[in-house]
């Protein structure tokens, strides 16, 4: 017997083709493995209706049995159930390589290296909570309690004296939350290059000049968050103290007012959110989702929900730029400018 594929031609006449015999079109074998016993068994082709001369051509196909004995059904079912499971690696690796071009995206946006982080998610958790319960704690206990004891009453003071008690009180404000960061950060001092770094040097002014183009989305947001979560009727409207010293026109009161708001603000709440909350974040996710994060804790520390998707794409924008320069000034800059465009809206 012969081990490779034969083809014969044989006229019609002759003999029939066998009853199971299968009728094929073409058929392409690999080389055959010494281990496999073989068989053959007649395929017949026919070919067009339009040759003048009818012909069968009697293919004779070799069809492979392992030497263990597995029934062709169960190699058929195998092979099926592989071209069955290719369709899903492929849409598996689709989505691999979607994933790694968004990852690249992101990488490239917002910074793709981490901060070298020397503490742990405690020390994080334990700034961030301390921060917040001495802000509180500053501007609701201490610093209204020191004014009564000297005689004096916020509600009582002019335009000028609530401006003046707004800006002691945001200054003392800062200095704790400053003081928390230094006493839970001294035992890892020197810190690692890059942490609070702040200079004029670099290419940040391209950063800062986008973000401010981003403005206008802000505002918009403030619009569509109001319509989310609108304002209860029930809910008494209160004018601050800032709204009141901008109707009054009150010139002294009004530039304390902007001190506060612009340059105040920004410095405290840029070193805590962009300058340790953002950076310690990146020794547990990549960088682009820190800058989320830590965007929603910014938003949640202001303690107002019709202000939540503003503020969350305001730190979004903030985080991007302080990422792409590793600079605290091109973030609190941009964060004065914010603040400053509000300050100039309610002065219409």
């Amino acid at each position: 017997m012969s081990t490779s594929p034969c083809c014969h031609t044989l006229s019609l006449h002759p003999s029939p083709p066998p009853l199971n015999c299968r009728v094929r079109r073409r058929v392409l074998k690999p080389p055959i493995p010494a281990k496999f016993s073989l068989h053959r068994s007649l395929h017949v082709i026919r070919p067009p209706s339009s040759s003048p001369t009818t012909k069968w051509r009697f293919l004779c196909v070799w069809h492979e049995e392992s030497s263990s004995g597995i029934p062709e059904s169960e190699l058929l079912e195998e092979k099926f159930s592989e071209e069955l499971v290719k369709p899903e690696l492929n849409q598996i690796d689709a989505k691999k390589d979607w994933l790694c071009k968004l990852r690249k995206v992101a990488n490239t946006l917002f910074g793709a290296e981490p901060w070298t982080v020397p503490w742990t998610a405690k020390t994080i958790v334990q700034v961030m909570l301390l921060w917040i319960a001495s802000f509180w704690f500053v501007g609701s206990w201490i610093v209204p309690f020191l004014a009564h004891t000297t005689g004096f009453r916020k509600e009582s003071l002019t335009y000028r004296g609530q401006a003046l008690y707004s800006l002691l009180t945001d200054v003392a404000e800062g200095l704790a939350g400053i003081a928390i960061l230094h006493r839970c950060l001294r035992r890892f001092h020197p810190l690692p290059s890059g942490w609070f770094k702040f200079s004029l040097e670099g290419k940040w002014q391209f950063h800062v000049g986008l973000g401010c183009l981003m403005f206008p989305v802000v505002n918009r947001l403030s619009q569509v968050n109001l319509d989310l979560f609108p304002i209860l009727p029930s809910t008494p409207v209160t004018v601050s103290s800032v709204e009141q010293s901008i109707v009054s026109r009150d010139p002294v009161a009004m530039a304390l007012y902007a001190v506060v708001v612009s340059v105040c603000a920004p410095i405290w709440e840029e070193i805590v959110f962009r300058g340790f909350l953002l950076p310690s974040l990146t020794k547990y996710m990549p960088v682009w989702c820190s800058i989320l994060v830590s965007s929603v804790v910014f938003a949640l520390a202001h303690f107002n929900m019709q202000r939540m998707l503003p503020l969350v794409f305001l730190g979004v924008v903030m985080g991007a730029v302080f990422a792409r320069s590793r600079n605290l000034l091109p973030s609190m800059l941009l964060h004065s400018l914010w603040n400053a465009f509000v300050f100039l809206d309610l002065m219409k």
